[in-house]
């Protein structure tokens, strides 16, 4: 909580000083400035399907970084010189992860853009050498230099010092594991790759989370080469730790694509297959509700305290992480869940003007949330303007009520229902085509944000 109010009064204390240097007649040449969010007097009906068309709006630009961003870079000396990886094959990704992971921001945006995006090219690094190597997994010696490199990289260029920890990326995670198969001969001589790479070459993020066509053709691909020596073992396929070889075996396979693909390609198949994963599940902690439902349990004789009690526990909710809007869904969904199991039966998201956007992080002169779309999405560095990332300030969605007689989370697949995934780009503000968004930059002086926690 003492984050969230330090985050917030530095923002205002920045947007006073806008404001102040605008009534003195100082203003920026070639930018225009928003400095409030504009909100709706109601809050708008759910509507849940990546297919949903927002209306056009005229994007919140922030301000200029106070303090200037350096194009950071790291000498070839400090590395080790034992990794054979290939970084220039990958270039343009390493800076995008090192964008998507920057310094102080990257706790905040660790499950929706930093972590994805790590992942994903360390995939593609692994995938791009093996066209070299005929090898698609790291020994443990060589993983530990590789991985020491790559974020030695991945920092002189401004991702966070503590990646490795904020990921939990470990050197076995460029190795093997406990799947048999590493070499490529062998894996296409198990493998029916024609069919792999025709499914997974190019996907459609939002298709492809409800279709799985993709990702049925890795898992069908990792589990022929998990058991490939399992079949003669007296027929036998129920061994211990097959679950976890099958998805040792998965990452082998998203290797193989990578050397298939060119690497932007690659990266963009990675993002979307994590996207899918990601979205299904909150990715919030959420405490236990007996405060609360001890207020609402009897919400019609005692609103006010009701509301004053649930909007307490969201707010300790949005000191935790940037989420997107499917993830807050979900969030929504859960906490509902939790408070129903607690003999909580009104809907008190209703009561209350509990929305989508209360359970994120705040961000504005007027703390709104800030959801990110539910397709992948990058930070952005300009030299100009610094770090920023796109959110949604826009959508005034109010929270789901979960039904009280299924157990099941809402779905995006499900087409009765529809939320926006990503904007339409129909306003422009200075060359920036935005469409519901906000392109939040992430200037030097919130450093001090995690230190105030």
């Amino acid at each position: 909580m003492k984050g969230l109010h330090s985050l917030s009064l530095i923002l205002q204390i920045i947007l006073l000083l806008m404001c102040m240097n605008k009534s003195q007649g100082s203003p920026t040449i070639g930018t225009k400035y928003s400095i409030s969010i504009t909100t709706k007097d109601g809050m708008l009906p759910l509507d849940v399907s990546p297919s949903a068309q927002p209306q056009p709006f005229l994007p919140l630009l922030a301000p200029s970084p106070l303090t200037p961003f350096k194009n950071y870079s790291m000498p070839l000396s400090k590395l080790s010189g034992l990794c054979s990886l290939n970084f220039s094959a990958a270039e343009d990704i390493m800076t995008t992860t090192a964008t998507d992971c920057w310094t102080s921001f990257a706790p905040f945006l660790a499950n929706v853009l930093c972590c994805p995006q790590f992942d994903a090219m360390l995939v593609t690094l692994i995938g791009q050498s093996s066209k070299f190597s005929g090898v698609l997994a790291l020994n443990t010696t060589h993983a530990q230099h590789c991985l020491s490199d790559v974020t030695k990289v991945l920092v002189g260029q401004g991702a966070n010092e503590d990646l490795r920890k904020i990921c939990s990326i470990h050197p076995m995670n460029l190795t093997e594991g406990s799947c048999p198969i590493v070499f490529v001969d062998e894996f296409e001589s198990i493998v029916d790759s024609s069919r792999l790479l025709t499914a997974c070459r190019k996907i459609d993020p939002v298709n492809e989370c409800c279709n799985q066509v993709c990702q049925n053709a890795i898992n069908d691909a990792a589990r022929k080469i998990a058991l490939n020596d399992m079949s003669n073992s007296n027929g036998n396929r129920s061994l211990p730790g097959k679950t976890t070889r099958i998805q040792d075996c998965k990452n082998i396979v998203l290797r193989w694509l990578a050397s298939k693909l060119d690497p932007s390609a690659a990266n963009s198949v990675f993002r979307g297959l994590s996207n899918c994963n990601l979205n299904k599940v909150c990715p919030l902690v959420l405490p236990n509700v007996t405060s609360v439902a001890k207020e609402c349990r009897n919400v019609l004789s005692n609103q006010r305290n009701c509301c004053k009690a649930i909007k307490s526990y969201v707010s300790f909710l949005q000191d935790q992480s940037f989420i997107t809007n499917l993830q807050a869904l979900k969030c929504a969904a859960s906490l509902g869940k939790k408070l129903q199991n607690a003999n909580v039966s009104n809907n008190v998201y209703n009561l209350c003007r509990i929305g989508l956007k209360d359970f994120s992080l705040q961000v504005g002169s007027q703390e709104s949330g800030c959801l990110l779309p539910s397709l992948p999405s990058d930070a952005v560095f300009d030299k100009s303007s610094g770090v920023g990332f796109m959110c949604d300030l826009n959508d005034n969605i109010v929270a789901p009520w979960p039904s009280s007689s299924s157990s099941l989370l809402p779905s995006s697949c499900n087409r009765t229902t529809k939320l926006p995934s990503l904007p339409t780009a129909t306003s422009s503000q200075n060359g920036l085509h935005i469409n519901n968004l906000v392109l939040l930059h992430l200037f030097g002086s919130l450093i001090l944000f995690k230190r105030l926690l």
